[in-house]
């Protein structure tokens, strides 16, 4: 596996208490010099609008950083939030692992 790619499974729902914490791992691990994060939501239950602009802020630091944010594996309601509000236009998303490590 690439050493420049840091993965990040969050459990559960991103919403306002967990968001913060999603957003403070992003950070560290780009201040470590990862160039691609990958953000595994296969144990992710729901995603609120408190996390969906949070996704939007570490998606903008990233960028920043010059690296690159993937996402993966969303559920249907992930998928269905991300479809009502555009989102699938701006993040690159994979269906699965697998997937996005195949093309890597």
């Amino acid at each position: 596996m690439n050493s420049d790619l840091k993965i990040l499974e969050p459990v559960g729902i991103l919403d306002k208490t967990e968001a913060p914490n999603l957003r403070k791992m992003v950070n560290e691990i780009i201040r470590e010099g990862a160039k691609i994060v990958l953000i595994d939501f296969n144990n992710v239950t729901f995603v609120d609008s408190t996390g969906l602009g949070t996704l939007v802020i570490i998606r903008k630091s990233v960028m920043e950083a010059k690296a690159q944010l993937v996402l993966c594996s969303l559920n249907q309601q992930i998928k269905m939030l991300f479809e009502l509000t555009d989102m699938e236009k701006i993040f690159k998303i994979y269906p699965n692992r697998e997937q996005f490590l195949h093309q890597l």
